[in-house]
């Protein structure tokens, strides 16, 4: 009798994203498709039925965002520019940061995962809104950076970045996550905060 080698943790906790996300995306879709039937069916849309829309446009959005940063990024899978660009401008539209992506052409989805995992961390600091500009050196590396008029950091979380051992609650796992990913790639991200920027190179 045989046995497989069980995946790496970090490899089950992208599966598990991978999974989630697309079981989740249909039925989000099935409710969005509900309401533009109710909104036509002679009633017109109600604040009801916007607030609804409103929603599940937030939601979905979200979803594509986390399947590409949580999710299982394949060695040959690659995402074009154009698809990352109308997902940063639905995350737009729907979060309180303003995503602009400045890479060109198309790249793998592991490097894509990479900045989304930090727009994450980034957005952990930005609580009141604001701008950030991913871009690479056109080597591999990414930087992430992020303006506001205030930024509200937490040592002890950026610390995580760097290796540090220190608990996060779900709500941060991007940092962990980040830290794993980059190091999967044979990176470590670097980081700085001020009062009015904060930037991730990875």
């Amino acid at each position: 009798m045989s046995f497989e080698t069980p995946a790496p943790q970090t490899d089950l906790v992208a599966l598990l994203g991978s999974r989630l996300c697309h079981d989740l995306i249909s039925p989000l879709g099935a409710i969005g498709n509900g309401v533009e039937l109710l909104a036509m069916s002679g009633t017109g849309m109600s604040p009801e039925l916007q607030l609804i829309a409103e929603s599940v446009n937030a939601a979905n959005a979200k979803l594509k965002f986390f399947r590409v940063a949580f999710g299982k990024a394949g060695a040959e899978q690659r995402i074009g520019r154009p698809e990352i660009v109308a997902l940063l401008d639905e995350m737009s539209r729907t979060g309180r940061l303003r995503l602009v992506w400045e890479a060109e052409g198309d790249h793998a989805r592991a490097q894509v995962k990479l900045a989304f995992l930090a727009v994450l961390c980034l957005e952990t600091a930005l609580p009141f809104g604001g701008t950030v500009q991913i871009s690479t050196d056109g080597t591999g590396g990414w930087r992430v950076a992020g303006e506001a008029q205030r930024t509200k950091p937490d040592p002890a979380l950026w610390s995580v970045l760097e290796g540090a051992a220190h608990e996060v609650p779900p709500a941060q796992v991007q940092f962990p996550l980040l830290a794993e990913a980059a190091a999967a790639l044979g990176r470590k991200p670097r980081w700085q905060v001020n009062e009015t920027q904060a930037i991730i190179e990875i």
